[in-house]
């Protein structure tokens, strides 16, 4: 039986675009459950395997909002072996400062780490290694996964891991979920042969379940 997904929405926080990237991605593979903000039922995660906070416009200081009907609920299911996959802001809230379920783990802001190829947060498309093979990839102020203990999977062009997993957790700092419209909708993307990166992502995410119980960190 597949496998099912929890994943957050509030638009543009957590974006309706992201989660249909998601979805177009990993649709043929998993299931789909969907949550907001709001409260959900007690027995909400019991058939879940992997909660899933999608990448969005937005500051990262509406996670208290956001998350004061979830936070301890997510931190409980990831520490008892659930999975959690980020995106974007999705991945800067698994840092100490939101629901801090790593180990020995920082995420920032990869325009600000040393050598960046852009210091500035707008889409753009930037090179990236995936498996230690050259691509391109949607980022939009995406973040770096800073520490030890890291299965990194694709690194930034500076060599900061920019997609990385620590036992039950994967964090992804750009958009592999990213479709066509999205370059198509800034004139500085629109001539680029862009194609999907949906691979990329559903390789990820088959990776992170991969990992044995006895691997997860908490």
């Amino acid at each position: 039986m597949p496998r099912t997904i929890a994943i957050f929405l509030h638009q543009p926080k957590a974006s309706v675009q992201s989660a249909n990237g998601i979805f177009r991605a990993l649709g043929d593979q998993y299931h789909f459950k969907i949550f907001t903000e709001h409260t959900i039922e007690d027995d909400f995660f019991d058939d879940v395997d992997m909660v899933c906070f999608p990448g969005g416009l937005g500051d990262a200081d509406s996670f208290d909002r956001l998350m004061r009907n979830h936070r301890s609920r997510i931190r409980d299911f990831v520490r008892n072996g659930g999975r959690y996959l980020g995106i974007c802001m999705g991945a800067y809230w698994a840092d100490r400062h939101y629901f801090d379920i790593l180990e020995g783990v920082r995420v920032r802001q990869y325009i600000t780490s040393p050598d960046a190829c852009t210091r500035r947060p707008h889409p753009k498309h930037i090179s990236v290694l995936w498996r230690d093979q050259p691509d391109q990839m949607y980022f939009y102020d995406g973040c770096v996964i800073e520490g030890d203990d890291l299965d990194i999977v694709a690194r930034y062009a500076n060599g900061r891991p920019m997609a990385a997993i620590q036992g039950s957790i994967g964090l992804i700092g750009c958009h592999p979920e990213a479709e066509s419209s999205w370059y198509q909708y800034h004139s500085w993307m629109r001539k680029i042969p862009f194609g999907s990166r949906h691979d990329r992502l559903s390789e990820f995410v088959n990776r992170l379940f991969s990992t044995r119980d006895s691997e997860n960190r908490r």
